[in-house]
């Protein structure tokens, strides 16, 4: 059997993260197979799917390395669906229905039986016309079921389930008819995706036996993804949307890897490592089924070991954009150290923007805990004075501070690093400080010392 799976986006708003996961899962198994990947856009709610949304889809997955072979739009299938909408009246299993919701509601109230449409014009014989839909017709007794690879044996109550709408009053064919004839029509045979879709199946099922499928595919239904709140992800709540984290710098290596453990890991536990050996080891059948928890710590530390596993040539390419021109030619000699200490690179140019260009203000907190201690001045007033006299190497910067601090038996390295760069944290302080010149430095070393209490 050749493996063919489908990611089946519907094109009303940006690629959610959860649906990359399913597109990065169904990529993963094609992969691992050698079978083949479908983008299958289902475009059936034409008043929310636009072109614009569209793009985005591919924008997204092409941002994450997810290919695909074969690509269809349900929105150029129209006819197909209604000719085997079509076939399914004249065999009995689909008929035109005028009831409106409302009415469907107060007579299953007046009954007072469970929600939901109960039947009425099965047999009534309506003809198209205004406000006509057309339903399928569900089995009044039996199970309809399956074995899912991950949620093992699903069975639903055929009686459970009311006849479902197929074609809308505007002549539009549902997702659901378009789904069952698709997957027929394309020879899908795994269809992998979310949990959320679960109570599609017996419907999806039942419409394929009716238009004659002998066989179904192998359904794997994936675990959600919640928040740390373990509440399923949220876009009114949650950042959901693949483009918001690639804005935000996200590196898509680091993306896709992190999409891959939520709900499978590899054997060994390793979870960084490159694409092609999580392909090599992806299974389906190991995915679990218990929620996944988008951690968005876990995610920068991921984004982290990437930018700093990356080429040296190619981090000073991708960091390049975000450095100011002023501040190139010192990012060039210190990127080296730079990219030992950033998740991100749009967090390049705040460690080294201070020795060509101003000096961020000290946060105040900072600068009480660390120079309201007792010497600080001292420090300070010495490092001062004895800078001319200093090699201005790395090396001479490094032997004059510690030195001080020797003399006067007391750290130097934190106040001399914050009244220099404004900042408590940074890049080894000694080789930056360098490329500055001797008389910046001193006026900043002179300012700190004048925002001292005199005692």
């Amino acid at each position: 059997m050749t493996v063919r799976v489908r990611f089946s986006p519907a094109p009303t708003g940006y690629l959610h993260v959860g649906s990359a996961r399913s597109a990065l899962f169904n990529w993963l198994y094609a992969k691992h197979t050698d079978g083949t990947m479908i983008l299958r856009i289902e475009d059936t709610d034409t008043d929310r799917s636009t072109p614009e949304l569209i793009a985005s889809i591919h924008d997204s997955l092409t941002w994450l390395g997810i290919t695909w072979d074969e690509e269809y739009r349900q929105s150029d299938r129209f006819d197909q669906y209604l000719e085997a909408v079509e076939k399914l009246k004249a065999s009995g299993h689909a008929y035109y229905c005028e009831c409106s919701q409302e009415e469907a509601q107060q007579r299953a109230k007046d009954r007072g039986g469970p929600p939901g449409y109960d039947g009425y014009c099965r047999d009534r014989g309506i003809e198209p016309g205004e406000g006509v839909v057309v339903r399928f017709r569900t089995p009044d007794e039996g199970v309809t079921g399956w074995t899912d690879l991950i949620r093992g044996d699903v069975e639903f109550e055929n009686k459970n389930l009311e006849d479902f709408v197929i074609v809308r009053s505007n002549g539009v064919p549902m997702f659901l008819v378009a789904n069952a004839y698709d997957d027929l029509d394309m020879d899908i045979t795994h269809v992998i995706r979310g949990e959320d879709l679960i109570n599609t199946v017996p419907k999806v099922l039942l419409l394929r036996e009716a238009m004659g499928a002998t066989s179904h595919p192998i359904y794997a239904h994936l675990p959600l993804i919640v928040n740390e709140k373990r509440q399923k992800l949220s876009k009114r709540r949650d950042d959901v949307s693949v483009d918001d984290y690639k804005e935000r710098g996200y590196l898509p290596e680091a993306m896709t890897n992190y999409l891959a453990t939520l709900g499978w890991g590899p054997e060994d536990g390793v979870e960084i490592r490159p694409m092609s050996e999580i392909i090599e080891q992806f299974e389906v059948e190991d995915v679990v089924k218990s929620p996944a928890f988008f951690d968005v710590k876990k995610l920068e530390h991921f984004n982290a070991e990437y930018v700093q596993a990356m080429d040296p040539a190619l981090f000073i390419e991708q960091a390049s954009p975000h450095i100011a021109d002023s501040d190139s030619e010192v990012f060039g000699e210190l990127a080296t150290v730079v990219q030992e200490r950033v998740k991100f690179l749009h967090e390049a140019p705040d460690l080294v923007s201070w020795i060509k260009g101003d000096m961020a203000e000290p946060v105040e907190k900072d600068w009480r805990k660390v120079m309201g201690k007792d010497g600080v001045k001292e420090v300070l007033e010495t490092v001062l004075g004895r800078i001319d006299e200093t090699d201005w190497t790395p090396a001479g910067i490094e032997k004059l501070v510690f030195g001080v601090g020797e003399e006067l038996e007391t750290k130097t390295q934190l106040p001399v690093r914050l009244a220099i760069t404004g900042s408590r944290f940074g890049l080894p302080l000694f080789e930056p400080m360098a490329l500055m010149d001797k008389e910046v430095v001193k006026k900043r070393l002179e300012m700190a010392l004048s925002k001292l209490p005199e005692s």
